[in-house]
């Protein structure tokens, strides 16, 4: 195969080199056949070389996607501009934060700081940046040299705000001081605080200038005024038992809506409660969808201290949620989807993961009968579980399988992965403007490959998987998945950045640097819209290990992708599509879905305005649109729902809002979320009988105090509260724009009602050097430091429920 090269340099007041190299990969058996493009570019400063590449023959596909060539006609046009920048500051951690959607505003925290007995001793600098990190202005005189806590961070504001609150370490008077900022970090404001902050400001989404957070001793404090001043609307007191408490009015009226709460979270429009029940230390699951107004009892197994709950996903149709075992002696009134669901004995970590880059799909891990750990995937949202397949160009050793053909399926390493210590650098990573991307690390069989996971990427939603890189990398999407990169993950300093334009079949290298850098993370803008991916990582000065300075080196892809998508650009997708001769093919929920997907041998940019295009077709009722009713299973490999052989003959009856129903039914019930029309309608009646029945274990008590401030920190405006235990043991609720997080310290089996929803909105970046394994660490604007405690194998067999 050839082409056609041409190089141009322009001129420029200083200096720099260009290397260019070209190698042929020919080897369709494995995979797609690749040419591969090393581009170098050193410079001092600025670079400024443009590569013209056409007629090159790129990439075969080795699978149909939407489109196919024998080969793929390419036109590269390459003008990467790659700028580094060095922070001589010689600072120990730093973080970043991406300040606006579109604004190009990046800020960098570095700090230095020495314990002394029981006083830091610390210095901070600020940086800031409108050009998506090209450039960066020393601004630490906008907080007035003030060392900042890093544990607190930089707090963004929602939306596009242009909000930022730092919070700096004053000794001198009562409390901390915090400092504020309109215009994108243009200019900050201080304001001193009465208090000790213990975690960080937690922003009103639905009004920035009110902000609410918690002090060392554990009081409520609000601000209506964006900070400038403060209340304390709540003490922290031991009362023995905990109280859920809600305002609709910042606080002015506080109303006791349920006690005897072990934990809370909000979940899509439902809120969940941990109840105790009196019984020792047995809970149960409580549920409410009017705020707390009404509580219903889940109809789920009761947990002991030993076990836990916990939400994995949450919508308005449908919940997730873990329970460690079940102990429910009829177990009538709950739908179980996944048996041997993969939990630490914490609780802490589990590997589901909703792919976002396709509705319906979710995966998640399971132990299997001989204690090994397997991947599973649901592509209609837990109604079925099945192995993920193995890609077509991996290998597996059936011998060191155990002669189990079934255990060269694709094991996707994930959270348990990473709390064992394993070689894997970053979680599975989704967007839901890439449709259908998928990049994660994973195994294939052998025991070998689980020590060195490779990078393997699905471009239909986990349906069929390619191993795209070799060995564990740093990956990202950008420009809405029309262009991954990626950086090798190892303990040696690198200059290189590997990307593709084609959904992962083909790889480029990019030399970024003629100086390597120990590599330490990617940033880039949230959302997978920009072009601009920032490389952070530091470099050892001349005075040794304890001299290296942080060193960021930011890449404008926008130039490798110069030309706007157009029509032409675009091919028709239809999801969830296996079986083209099936009328039904590609019906999920209920209906089809029809994209417009980039061709993969476009090289274009879908831009910042890049909407996704979808053609939604309602499907007829089929079976497979029902999922088994209380009471019910499906054999394997069959679609019939069967009764439960300890069931038979029972009457299916359970309570809710305080009178028994008789459930009635056939054996099947639509999936929540559902939208098929038509076809097969199995008979379902719930009959009132009129029977009045316990349908909650709360009790709360009529309370109500006046003039106690409180804010909104719900998306609904509504603020929930929780009194806990003294003793030294407290467990702190935060609400962040797009996800609840439940922590807890000190505290064993605690429930962790958790979403394990990733925030797609304000991602942070934070890196301490001397902690080489927590260098990737991406912290949510309201991250708390959590104790990682020692992990476990659950060898019972938990379940995944889905609450409807």
């Amino acid at each position: 195969w050839g082409g056609n090269l041409s190089i141009s340099s322009k001129a420029h007041t200083h200096t720099h080199s260009l290397s260019l190299s070209l190698s042929l990969s020919l080897s369709p058996s494995s995979g797609p056949v690749c040419a591969r493009v090393f581009l170098s570019c050193f410079q001092d400063t600025r670079p400024s070389v443009t590569l013209l590449f056409s007629g090159l023959s790129a990439c075969q596909p080795s699978r149909n996607v939407g489109h196919t060539h024998s080969s793929i006609q390419r036109t590269y046009l390459l003008f990467l501009s790659c700028l580094q920048y060095a922070f001589n500051d010689l600072s120990g951690s730093v973080s970043l934060a991406w300040v606006g959607d579109g604004t190009g505003v990046l800020l960098v925290l570095t700090t230095f700081q020495v314990p002394v007995f029981m006083i830091r001793l610390g210095q901070s600098k600020l940086y800031r940046s409108e050009d998506y990190g090209k450039t960066f202005q020393d601004v630490t005189h906008l907080i007035n040299n003030t060392f900042v806590q890093t544990e607190f961070g930089i707090a963004i504001g929602p939306d596009n705000s242009g909000r930022v609150i730092m919070t700096g370490d004053v000794s001198e008077g009562g409390g901390s001081r915090i400092f504020r900022s309109l215009d994108y970090g243009h200019s900050f404001s201080p304001a001193d605080l009465p208090f000790f902050p213990l975690i960080q400001t937690l922003y009103n989404p639905n009004d920035n200038n009110v902000l609410l957070t918690l002090s060392i001793t554990l009081d409520l404090w609000l601000s209506e005024d964006f900070g400038s001043t403060w209340r304390k609307i709540h003490d922290s007191v031991c009362l023995g038992m905990l109280e859920l408490k809600r305002s609709l009015d910042y606080g002015k009226n506080i109303k006791t809506i349920a006690s005897k709460i072990y934990s809370f979270v909000l979940g899509g429009r439902f809120v969940f409660a941990s109840i105790m029940t009196g019984s020792g230390t047995q809970r149960m699951i409580h549920v409410s969808i009017d705020g707390g107004d009404v509580w219903n009892m889940a109809q789920l197994p009761t947990v002991g201290h030993e076990q836990f709950y916990s939400i994995l996903a949450a919508s308005d149709d449908m919940v997730f949620m873990h329970v460690d075992e079940p102990g429910d002696d009829r177990g009538t009134l709950y739908s179980k989807s996944l048996e041997r669901h993969l939990y630490t004995a914490t609780g802490g970590d589990t590997d589901f993961t909703n792919v976002t880059s396709l509705r319906g799909v979710y995966m998640t891990s399971v132990l299997t009968e001989d204690g090994s750990v397997e991947t599973v995937v649901s592509f209609d949202q837990g109604g079925e579980w099945r192995p993920v397949q193995r890609p077509r160009n991996s290998r597996c050793d059936t011998e060191t399988a155990t002669n189990r053909p079934d255990r060269c399926s694709l094991h996707i390493h994930a959270l348990y992965s990473i709390s064992m210590k394993m070689n894997v650098p970053l979680l599975p990573l989704t967007q839901f403007n890439a449709i259908g991307l998928i990049l994660a690390h994973g195994s294939v069989g052998d025991p070998v490959s689980v020590l060195s996971p490779d990078v393997y990427v699905s471009d239909d939603g986990g349906y069929s998987w390619l191993r795209a890189l070799t060995g564990p990398h740093h990956y990202a999407i950008l420009d809405s998945g029309g262009l991954l990169v990626a950086v090798e993950h190892t303990s040696a300093p690198v200059n290189q950045i590997k990307f593709s334009t084609d959904e992962g079949q083909c790889w480029h290298v990019y030399n970024f640097t003629s100086e390597p850098l120990y590599f330490t993370g990617l940033a880039l803008e949230p959302g997978a819209h920009s072009m601009n991916l920032s490389l952070w990582g530091y470099r050892v000065g001349l005075q040794g290990p304890l001299s290296h300075y942080w060193v960021s080196v930011t890449i404008d892809f926008k130039q490798l992708l110069s030309r706007d998508c157009g029509e032409g650009d675009y091919v028709q997708w239809l999801a969830h599509s296996d079986d083209l001769n099936n009328p039904n093919d590609g019906c999920i929920l209920g209906y089809k879905e029809r994209f417009l997907r980039l061709r993969k041998d476009s090289v274009c940019w879908n831009g910042r305005d890049y909407v996704i295009t979808t053609q939604p077709t309602p499907c007829q009722c089929t079976l497979d649109d029902y999922q088994c009713d209380y009471g019910y299973h499906r054999a394997e490999n069959s679609s019939e729902c069967v009764e439960q052989a300890d069931l038979k003959g029972h009457v299916l009856e359970f309570c809710l809002h305080g009178t028994t129903e008789q459930l009635q039914t056939s054996g099947y019930r639509k999936i929540p979320g559902d939208r098929c029309v038509g076809g097969i309608q199995p008979k379902r009646k719930e009959i009132d009988l009129r029977r009045n029945c316990i349908s909650n274990a709360l009790h709360p008590k009529p309370l109500v105090s006046g003039s106690i401030p409180a804010t909104a920190i719900a998306a609904t405006g509504v603020m929930l509260v929780k009194k806990y235990v003294c003793g030294g043991r407290f467990l702190v609720h935060r609400y962040s724009v797009l996800q609840q997080h439940a922590e807890a310290n000190g505290i064993e089996g605690v429930d962790e009602l958790d979403t394990h929803t990733t925030e797609m909105g304000k991602t942070h970046y934070h890196e301490d050097s001397d902690e080489r394994a927590a260098r990737d660490l991406i912290r949510q604007p309201d991250s708390l430091p959590k104790t990682t405690p020692s992990h476990h194998c659950l060898l019972l067999p938990p379940l995944i429920l889905q609450l409807l």
